[in-house]
């Protein structure tokens, strides 16, 4: 009842993931992320532990392929849902279900994996790779939007629109950016609204958090607000 599109972006090496659908609140179960290390999107009759146990099963190093075939050897009910898989190495695995509801199905290509089911037809996730494909100039962010976009034009959720959601994890272990729109008439143009507020400030605050190698970040208020003011000058 959903698609998806998960992918690293070369020139910085973020994980992304954005998935649309005709339910509420897409985005609080679908995305699963673990950093610098690869993504996962569980859809149809969502299944949340193939998410939880499927990122433990990254950070032990297992490859998409055995861990997919690890999380349905334990589901009884996994011709009913859909997942994919995508690591750092560029290594793509899926699982759609028999008792998924046409059309469904998969595509991948270089750095991203895209599944979907309930669609309008094959187009929605040819017009998602196309658009991504093609985007290569535009940020990470923008370029997974536009590609779900697309989707969109091309029939998308055959049921409607209802949620969309974005999510992206660079090298630390929260995220760069995770965005929800749980109920909205138009999802993807609210989230392209919302991704578009987050680059006012949010995106120039970050960088002041705590990381690993920093573990206090900055607090000086000075200086993170000089920070953001000569960040968001430059963009002009």
């Amino acid at each position: 009842m959903t698609w998806s599109i998960i992918a690293r972006d070369d020139s910085t090496g973020q994980f992304g993931i954005a998935v649309a659908t005709r339910f509420f609140a897409v985005g609080a179960r679908v995305p699963h992320i673990a950093a610098g290390l690869g993504g996962i999107a569980t859809q149809a009759l969502v299944n949340p532990y193939y998410g939880i146990d499927g990122l433990k099963l990254l950070r032990e190093g297992r490859s998409p392929r055995d861990i997919v075939e690890t999380l349905i050897a334990a589901d009884s009910g996994h011709e009913s849902r859909q997942l994919h898989i995508l690591d750092a190495s560029g290594r793509v695995a899926a699982h759609t279900g028999r008792d998924c509801v046409d059309w469904c199905g998969h595509v991948e290509g270089n750095g991203f994996s895209i599944a979907g089911n309930m669609l309008a037809g094959p187009r929605v996730l040819d017009d998602t790779a196309q658009a991504y494909i093609t985007g290569q100039r535009v940020p990470f962010a923008q370029r997974l939007i536009a590609a779900m976009r697309s989707g969109e034009a091309a029939g998308g959720d055959k049921r409607g629109r209802q949620s969309a959601a974005l999510m992206i994890y660079g090298d630390e272990e929260w995220s760069a950016l995770d965005l929800r729109v749980d109920d909205h008439t138009d999802p993807l143009a609210e989230l392209e609204r919302l991704e578009r507020i987050s680059r006012e400030r949010w995106v120039h605050f970050r960088k002041y958090l705590p990381t690993r190698q920093n573990p206090a970040g900055i607090t000086d208020r000075k200086t993170i607000d000089a920070g953001i003011e000569a960040d968001i000058a430059d963009q002009k």
